[in-house]
């Protein structure tokens, strides 16, 4: 199982670096081809995108060792902060998607492209398990 787990934590942690490096190399490739204000919108997207997968993966995490730690409980008890990352996680992009569409005013298109780059980065990651030569199977199993 400690296989698993530390399997399930490295495609993670990839998905983490890709989100960044796909929006650091898509923000180059837009201030190339178009301009300044809608790379910015990319970057801005793709950090956002960034942001929310960490809390997600956090409040993921949390869940998971709570549900562990309390499995013969008859009722969980879940700490507040669970709950304010998951709404967190949609009023923080709501109201900075808002703030940087009115104060910057960059393409719309550019921003939404950003908050793409967890799929990009999921895709990738996809990819790479295909090729990627799997362990032995555990003689345990």
């Amino acid at each position: 199982m400690a296989a698993d787990d530390e399997f399930y934590s490295a495609a993670e942690r990839r998905i983490e670096w890709l989100i960044a490096g796909i929006g650091a190399i898509a923000t180059a490739a837009v201030a190339f081809v178009w301009d300044g204000r809608a790379a910015a919108g990319l970057a801005a997207g793709a950090i956002l995108s960034w942001v929310n997968y960490r809390w997600m993966k956090q409040g993921v995490d949390t869940l998971a060792r709570l549900s562990t730690a309390q499995a013969g409980t008859q009722r969980a008890q879940l700490p507040a902060s669970v709950y304010l990352k998951f709404l967190g996680r949609y009023a923080l992009l709501i109201v900075a998607a808002y703030a940087i569409l009115r104060a910057f005013r960059p393409p719309v298109a550019s921003l939404l492209a950003g908050f793409f780059s967890v799929v990009a980065a999921v895709l990738v990651e996809m990819v790479g398990q295909l090729f990627r030569r799997s362990p032995p199977p555990d003689a345990s199993s």
